[in-house]
This record gives structure tokens, C-alpha cells and sequence, in this order.
């Protein structure tokens, strides 16, 4: 079976902002067939797009994993989820949010799934938490 790295992540505007990521964090490492390997430092960053809401804190995760793109992808809905967020406008402010950036090499282009994420290149709150956590030499 295979155990590919990944790279998520993870932000949060609501609430307690580093509970809910922290909550986050332990609950991803408690499924089965996830490993959490290292965690970003946490960045705070003003949101982009939506409506007024409060700032962001971010940061980015490396595991590695068993499960495939979309089984993980469930598994991070259903931690969203549990969480408390609740998708109400687009780009709205969230208890937790988990992305998918990378998943070893794979690229997926499908209507719920894209990897690798297609915006985070040209969002620094996500470039920065990659960057320290190395992931990819050309950054």
C-alpha cells in the first residue's frame, strides 16, 4: 500500500483560532492511515475575497498518508465538519478550513478535487507555511 507525502492547508477566522486549527491538527493525526509529520509555524493574514470578516491565522501541514486524494479529501470535510464550519457564502468567514495543495505528485483536475491547488502560488498565506516547511525546492 502506498504512503504518499501531502501537503495541506489550514486556516481559521472564528472562534479560537488556534484551538480550532490545534483540534484540527490532533484530529487528522488520530485517522487511521494519516501520519502528521511537521506543522508550519502560523502566519496571520487579512482575508481575501468575501465579505468583512476577522483575520486569519494559516499555516501548512506535511503528512503522510495511505489513503487516496478523495478519501482524504473526506476525511478533511468531515474534520471541517465537526468543527463547526458551516458554508454559507463563498469565500465566508470559517471555524477551520483544510485544503489539499499537494499530494506527492499526483494532478487531479476534477470538479470537487483539483491538485495541485490551483490558487496557492498566488497566495503568499499559503506559499509562506510551504516554504518553511520546504516542500518544494523551486519556491
Amino acid at each position: 500500500m502506498r504512503n504518499s507525502k501531502v501537503y495541506l492547508g489550514i486556516g481559521s477566522n472564528l472562534g479560537n483560532r488556534n484551538k480550532n486549527i490545534n483540534t484540527a491538527i490532533k484530529r487528522l493525526g488520530g485517522i487511521e492511515g494519516i501520519e502528521v509529520t511537521r506543522v508550519s509555524s502560523l502566519i496571520e493574514t487579512e482575508p481575501e475575497g468575501g465579505p468583512p470578516q476577522n483575520k486569519f491565522l494559516n499555516g501548512a501541514i506535511e503528512i503522510k498518508t495511505k489513503l487516496l486524494p478523495h478519501e482524504l479529501l473526506k476525511q478533511l470535510k468531515r474534520i471541517e465538519e465537526e468543527l463547526g464550519r458551516v458554508k454559507t457564502i463563498k469565500n465566508g468567514p470559517r471555524t477551520i478550513d483544510l485544503d489539499i495543495l499537494l499530494y506527492g505528485d499526483e494532478k487531479i483536475n476534477s470538479p470537487d478535487l483539483k491538485i495541485p491547488h490551483p490558487r496557492m502560488y498566488k497566495r503568499e498565506f499559503v506559499m509562506r507555511p510551504l516554504k518553511e516547511l520546504q516542500c518544494i525546492s523551486h519556491l
